[in-house]
């Protein structure tokens, strides 16, 4: 057990979770002082018929002041804008967030501006701007992924300066998520795939980089263990209302953790990807997490061996010889993703020069590698990773990533990587 000097631990939101805790809304909104909420969503969403499933069940007894759902796929500052525009016309004094972490992070946007009365979203940004409690914000997640429903932070793009900022604060936190297996039913198998393996390397990196805590670690052992045990489950069966709710859970914690522990070089490469080549961050995590894994195992090789119990079940961690833990828990991450990859009829990416555009185009093409790198080196999670990265390593695990050669593990040591 990793017991650091000091260490804080906090998650401020009421979770709400089982097969008809929609019908809880009501009560909790009267008792956060909202009658009549904004529901923010968007048109996936809503096409799915899942916010139909929410007013249903909370109409009732609550005043839904509007319906608005043309949140895009990245939170963005005009959306932001223009919601808080209709919060204030409709009279609402509370929001329901139903949706991603897009949805999500617009949610909190809005939050701010209708409770601060104000109209530059940007003299919030960063950390520590916020100084009173929000509105009543609740959350009800429709994918089992980014875990935005328990987590201080929300990224907001501001496409006329072509830039991401950045909100962190306590306040930002929601006031309740809502666990509803009701929300992920619908999801088609590689989102549900994509979204899991976000969960699943929230929860890993929060365990095995540089901010853990015992308080995060456990958080994140359940979280992987209710993931490694329900995700090719679901797979299968999409319908199984147990194993949804139990990857909604493992999200929720594993949100739980990294907010509290933050994560490292998996998140570092996939935001860059994402920034650089447009790719969908869940399937960013899938493709890169077994490389983390292996480039940090000679400095935290004992943590990721520990990983394999919650993964693979105590039978499997029980014969597989100590010393070859870790290697194992890389190899199982490495099965998952080709299982899933078998289960989606290969929707599900393993590397990087599987995922294409529709006209057949490499979606991360090589010559993007070394700004893919270059960007990465600006992203403050390469801080809490345990090893150290500069561009020629960063590129060298790109180059890894896009083609699916693993890394040796016996030769991961800064400067030394090589392929197998």
């Amino acid at each position: 057990m990793h017991f650091p000097g000091y260490y804080e631990f906090f998650c401020g939101v009421e979770t709400l979770v089982g097969r008809r805790a929609l019908e809880r809304i009501p009560p909790l909104l009267s008792r956060l002082g909202g009658q009549c909420p904004l529901i923010i969503t968007d048109k996936g969403v809503a096409a799915a018929g899942l916010v139909d499933i929410v007013t249903s069940a909370i109409t009732p007894g609550v005043r839904i002041g509007a319906v608005e759902a043309d949140v895009p796929r990245d939170s963005e500052l005009k959306v932001v804008n223009r919601l808080a525009g209709v919060y204030r016309e409709r009279g609402c004094d509370s929001i329901v967030a139903v949706g991603g972490g897009s949805v999500l992070d617009t949610a909190k946007g809005v939050n701010i501006l209708v409770s601060e009365n104000a109209s530059d979203l940007m003299h919030y940004s960063g950390a520590g701007s916020l100084k009173r409690p929000l509105k009543p914000l609740v959350a009800i997640p429709t994918t089992a992924g980014t875990g935005s429903e328990v987590t201080m932070a929300a990224v907001i793009a501001d496409h006329a300066r072509k830039k991401k900022m950045l909100f962190t604060s306590n306040f930002l936190f929601p006031d309740a998520a809502v666990l509803d297996p009701r929300m992920t039913l619908a999801l088609p198998p590689t989102l549900t795939a994509a979204t899991a393996m976000d969960a699943l390397t929230h929860a890993v990196e929060a365990y095995t980089c540089l901010s853990k805590n015992p308080i995060s670690d456990a958080h994140a052992l359940i979280a992987i263990g209710l993931i490694g045990q329900n995700l090719l489950q679901v797979i299968k069966e999409p319908d199984n209302e147990d194993g949804r709710l139990a990857l909604a859970v493992g999200a929720n914690l594993a949100g739980v953790a990294f907010s509290n522990a933050m994560v490292g070089m998996v998140h570092t490469l996939g935001n860059s990807v994402g920034a650089v080549c447009g790719v969908a961050h869940g399937a960013c995590m899938a493709i890169l997490l077994p490389y983390g894994l292996e480039y940090n195992m000679h400095k935290n090789g004992g943590l990721t061996a520990q990983l394999l119990l919650p993964l693979a079940g105590a039978r499997i961690y029980a014969h597989t010889p100590a010393h070859l833990r870790a290697e194992q828990t890389v190899a199982f991450i490495r099965q998952l993703n080709q299982r899933l990859h078998q289960e989606t009829g290969g929707g599900h990416a393993r590397f990087f020069k599987e995922i294409t555009a529709p006209d057949g185009t490499a979606r991360v093409p090589v010559e993007k590698l070394e700004a893919i790198a270059e960007q990465a080196l600006g992203d403050g999670t390469l801080f809490y990773n345990p090893e150290e990265l500069d561009h020629e390593d960063l590129v060298m695990v790109m180059s890894h990533a896009w083609a699916g050669t693993p890394l040796d593990r016996n030769l991961v040591k800064k400067g030394s990587l090589q392929i197998r």
